[in-house]
């Protein structure tokens, strides 16, 4: 049925018309845009919908580049310790998750970051075991690149000091009793995620339509989202989203990172970069190059300031990172590469450089780190930064004591690579920030947390409000090669978008975003979500 939006104050984010004040979709796409009379008189015909936005402003529908919405799924299971801020407290949530489980059974949890801790450390293991004593634990860190787990937990695995680690990975000893302090870095923890039982296929499904729907709610009308690795490997990742999003038609549409650990699947179900259709598509080949800042394993090229002798890790050498890509090349497909540090960051480039582009750009995500020798080998058309503005709230102040005063002038430097002429990307990489493009666009615009009065962390580097609007929506669309596809609001593109309660670009204080509500989301021209149907306990 063909639709005409209405009375709207539409931010088209398209060059040729701007702004405008009425839509007309059809098949789900945009046929025609302009005034609200001109756009009534010309397509107003019986079997057409009429929808009255009453000014509403309206911009093309929210994209987030880089996110997990698996693990945004298990934290509708599991136990959750975003934004905890004391040691207690986590034995205290802990202590009531244990009331509700079988005996014997994983207590699982994410979300925890010892920057926010009061006592100002982690708990130890000794601590964990009292907290927690009949059921094997694990919890996963705000960044998914440490653990912490109990001692249940180890004999699960069975733990003894002369097990060989994965690659990449510390289990932490405790310098005097040598024995482990129940800390994990990195791959380590795969030594007990190998252990965890399964969720059932319906578990898995359930949680997940949670997820997307949530995302939903948040204005989201793409994203692009790592999986495979959670959801019990390429094939059932597929299947799964291809039932919710093809199938029951919740609406999304998902570009699916795929671990290079499945390039074998991808091969023997002949998938490739595009696979799918506007919906659900497979995306670029995951890979993970160094860790995280918070437990130092992010790779520098320099100590950290904080720890002289520690320089972060590589998770591969040099010789097996360009196997992994001469690997996905081989498939003619792109990389999407966790690259934090600065040294990682040289040395995804160095090996992407000995591979001409494929069709689909290559993705460095996160470039938390970088010098300007770095930015200039960014900044080309064949490659994007996908990039998370709200990692400016939770890591600073502390990341100033792992960086030093030189390193952090180009460190989250958003507004240095969108000038240096680097395609950008926003997302949230959520879990590990929340869901909301919101919050990610308050924090490119102010970079700093709500509600705190100083000028924003390196505020030279601050985007204005449409660049940030730009990372969520137009520059959503390029890492996917979709730019021609949505990203604006143009004829011929698929018609999705977003509406406000407020008009950000008219905002004299950025902090009033905090309190803009999600009005609708529209995907494909429909309505998936609209905040007046949601019943009011919600």
């Amino acid at each position: 049925m063909r639709k005409i939006y209405t009375n709207g104050n539409f931010y088209t984010f398209d060059q040729v018309k701007p702004a405008v004040e009425a839509v007309v979709v059809e098949n789900g796409r945009f046929i025609d845009m302009g005034t609200t009379e001109d756009m009534v008189l010309n397509w107003q015909r019986q079997e057409v919908k009429t929808i009255d936005l009453h000014g509403k402003t309206v911009t093309p529908g929210l994209i987030d580049s880089h996110l997990h919405l698996s693990a945004v799924a298990q934290n509708f299971l599991n136990l959750d310790l975003t934004s905890v801020t004391s040691k207690q407290e986590i034995f205290r949530k802990i202590q009531q998750k244990a009331r509700t489980l079988s005996e014997g059974e994983w207590l699982q949890g994410r979300g925890w970051d010892e920057n926010l801790f009061i006592e100002g450390c982690i708990p130890t293991i000794e601590e964990l075991d009292k907290a927690c004593p009949s059921h094997p634990l694990f919890l996963s860190r705000v960044c998914g690149h440490a653990a912490l787990v109990n001692s249940k937990a180890l004999e699960v695995c069975h733990y003894h000091p002369s097990m060989t680690i994965p690659e990449g990975g510390t289990i932490v000893i405790d310098e005097q009793t040598k024995k482990p302090t129940g800390l994990l870095l990195e791959s380590a923890a795969d030594l007990i995620t190998q252990h965890i039982p399964e969720r059932t296929y319906d578990e898995l499904k359930n949680t997940l339509r949670q997820a997307i729907q949530f995302a939903i709610t948040k204005g989201l009308t793409s994203v692009h989202t790592n999986d495979p690795l959670f959801l019990g490997g390429l094939n059932q990742t597929y299947k799964l989203y291809n039932e919710l999003l093809n199938k029951e038609q919740l609406g999304l549409r998902c570009n699916l990172l795929i671990n290079h650990e499945f390039l074998k699947d991808l091969r023997e179900n002949g998938m490739y970069a595009g696979y799918g259709n506007e919906t659900l598509q497979i995306g670029a080949i995951k890979i993970f190059a160094d860790g995280a800042l918070g437990r130092r394993t992010a790779l520098l090229s320099e100590p950290y300031s904080d720890a002289p002798d520690e320089y972060g890790k590589a998770m591969f050498d040099q010789d097996t990172l360009y196997e992994i890509v001469k690997n996905a090349r081989s498939l003619s497909m792109p990389t999407a590469v966790h690259t934090i540090g600065d040294q990682a960051l040289e040395n995804v480039l160095d090996v992407l450089d000995q591979f001409p582009p494929v069709a689909y750009r290559d993705r460095i995500i996160h470039v938390q780190v970088a010098h300007n020798e770095l930015i200039k080998r960014l900044a080309t058309p064949s490659r994007i930064a996908d990039i998370q503005p709200r990692f400016v709230v939770g890591d600073f102040p502390w990341v100033e004591d792992r960086l030093g005063e030189e390193r952090i002038k180009l460190a989250y430097a958003w507004k240095t690579l969108i000038e240096s002429g680097v395609i950008c990307a926003g997302g949230s990489d959520a879990p590990v920030e929340p869901v909301d493009p919101l919050l990610g666009i308050h924090a490119a615009v102010t970079r700093k947390v709500p509600g705190q009065t100083h000028n924003g962390w390196n505020a030279k580097e601050k985007l204005t409000m449409t660049e940030a609007f730009h990372l969520f929506t137009k520059m959503g669309a390029y890492p996917t090669n979709e730019e021609t596809v949505k990203g604006t609001i143009s004829r011929g593109k698929l018609a999705d978008m977003t509406v406000y309660s407020a008009n950000p670009f008219k905002m004299e204080d950025p902090d009033a975003l905090l309190n803009t509500d999600i009005e609708m989301t529209i995907i494909n021209g429909d309505v998936k979500y609209e905040k007046s149907l949601v019943p009011q306990d919600q």
